[in-house]
């Protein structure tokens, strides 16, 4: 089994497409108006409208909602990653620190308020760990 992607339903497809491209640096891929993806080496983020979850039910997700998910990217230099968005991401919640578990992270949420997490691995463990 593998993991494909991490889909972001959203109110705003627009806004939360054009700020993904911007924090990772990556253009999205529209499928349609209500679907897009960023892809990455490792996986995909989609991004979906609220339209898109009508052909699975009603009322299955709440957008802008999201207070137990972390979305967690890895960066080669987190620091640099930092300087390059800290102007324009609007909700910084922790600047690059060491974690105890060996990631310098940067914590910060989207303009959905959903967690996202930049890191990169700086101890001889978690470099081992990602290599």
């Amino acid at each position: 089994m593998n993991l494909t992607s991490l889909r972001i339903i959203t109110n705003d497809m627009e806004r939360l497409v054009r700020f993904f491209e911007k924090v990772t640096d990556l253009t999205a891929q529209w499928y349609t108006e209500d679907f897009a993806e960023i892809e990455t080496s490792n996986g995909t983020l989609a991004l979906g409208s609220i339209r898109t979850m009508s052909l699975f039910g009603d009322g299955l997700v709440q957008p802008g909602t999201n207070r137990n998910v972390i979305i967690e990217f890895r960066v080669d230099q987190v620091d640099e990653v930092y300087e390059r968005i800290k102007d324009f991401v609007s909700d910084i919640v922790q600047e690059p620190t060491t974690m105890p578990w060996g990631n310098r992270s940067l914590l910060f949420r989207d303009p959905d308020g959903n967690l996202i997490n930049f890191f990169t691995p700086v101890t001889p463990q978690a470099i081992k760990k990602f290599s």
